[in-house]
């Protein structure tokens, strides 16, 4: 964990207690939640409020990250999305997995952050770092 000056309580305690290796789902607005998962923190307030990047964005002032998991149709879909999310990434392990296997791989995760974004399979798992 950084400290980057997040305010949501929610969101700094998913980070704070976020451990090397597990997962952390920033979505769409669009994503199906599992209902085994504790930490859902819902931030969508109407379409496009607020946007999936500024939602990582705020994330990554405080998580570090070791990799990242994409859905493959991403790459298709939504080109300029995934570049985006890309370029945040530059030196991140990437692996790419078809949407259905993508959606069963959150089921795993420590936590959610959904923003109001309508952009297709506008979706990262991220894999948490440590920061030594």
């Amino acid at each position: 964990m950084k400290k980057g000056g997040i305010l949501h309580p929610g969101i700094n305690k998913l980070i704070a207690e976020t451990g090397h290796t597990e997962y952390v789902v920033v979505t769409d607005a669009g994503l199906p939640l599992p209902e085994n998962v504790n930490t859902r923190i819902d931030l969508a307030l109407k379409e496009g409020t607020p946007g999936f990047l500024e939602t990582l964005d705020t994330v990554l002032t405080e998580l570090i990250v070791e990799k990242i998991i994409l859905a493959e149709e991403l790459k298709t879909v939504s080109p300029a999305m995934h570049e985006a999310i890309l370029k945040r990434f530059p030196d991140i392990p990437v692996e790419y997995v078809p949407h259905v296997d993508f959606k069963a791989t959150t089921k795993q995760a420590r936590g959610f952050i959904r923003s109001g974004e309508f952009t297709p399979y506008a979706n990262v798992i991220l894999v948490a770092g440590v920061a030594y």
